[in-house]
């Protein structure tokens, strides 16, 4: 039965998450660099296509929201969000511009961009992480199991250990989440409520 079988390729594909060490402390490092620059007052802005993008908006909301207590919210921004900029840009640029102008727009040093892509070879990701490190932003990859071309524009990255989307973009879900109760914890548990 497929509905069996896809719920057992998620559970197969986070079991492999949760047997890989070394991922498990990249993405502890990740939290632990996204609560530093909250802490320096910096932001962190998120990009993605298509589910990527509704997962980047989703994780933004968790940060500048709440995500399991009240507190403080973070500047937490999912770029895509303005239709209207989006529209814009790609008309008069194109597709490829529209996190990068954003990014020399609100990005400043010591600030993180984060990409979700399952392939890591999405064209604006691409040219939002090379205007990032231009401007000595943190770079955070979150993607599928090669890493595609963002592998060697990131300062962290997470590599999905899977090829098929559905399943990765799963797995980058619980990642973010974990991400972000792992920044709520750290800069707020003396605050819970």
């Amino acid at each position: 039965m497929r509905i069996k079988e896809s719920i057992q390729e998620s559970i197969q594909l986070k079991q492999n998450i949760l047997e890989d060490i070394s991922l498990l402390e990249i993405i502890q490092d990740i939290a632990d660099v996204c609560s530093e620059t909250f802490s320096n007052g910096g932001k962190v802005l998120f990009c993605g296509n298509g589910g990527s993008a509704a997962d980047a908006q989703h994780l933004a909301a968790e940060l500048s929201g709440r995500f399991y207590f009240d507190r403080e919210p973070l500047f937490a921004e999912a770029l895509h969000v303005n239709s209207s900029y989006v529209t814009a840009v790609a008309n008069d640029y194109s597709y490829d511009e529209i996190f990068a102008r954003l990014v020399r727009a609100k990005g400043k040093s010591g600030d993180i961009l984060i990409g979700l892509s399952t392939s890591g070879n999405s064209a604006n990701i691409v040219k939002a992480f090379e205007t990032a490190n231009e401007k000595g932003l943190i770079t955070v990859a979150i993607t599928g199991e090669t890493g595609g071309e963002m592998k060697d524009l990131s300062d962290y990255i997470i590599r999905v250990p899977s090829t098929d989307t559905p399943r990765i973009q799963e797995a980058h879900i619980m990642i973010g989440h974990i991400i972000c109760e792992l920044i709520e914890t750290k800069l707020f548990s003396k605050s819970k409520k």
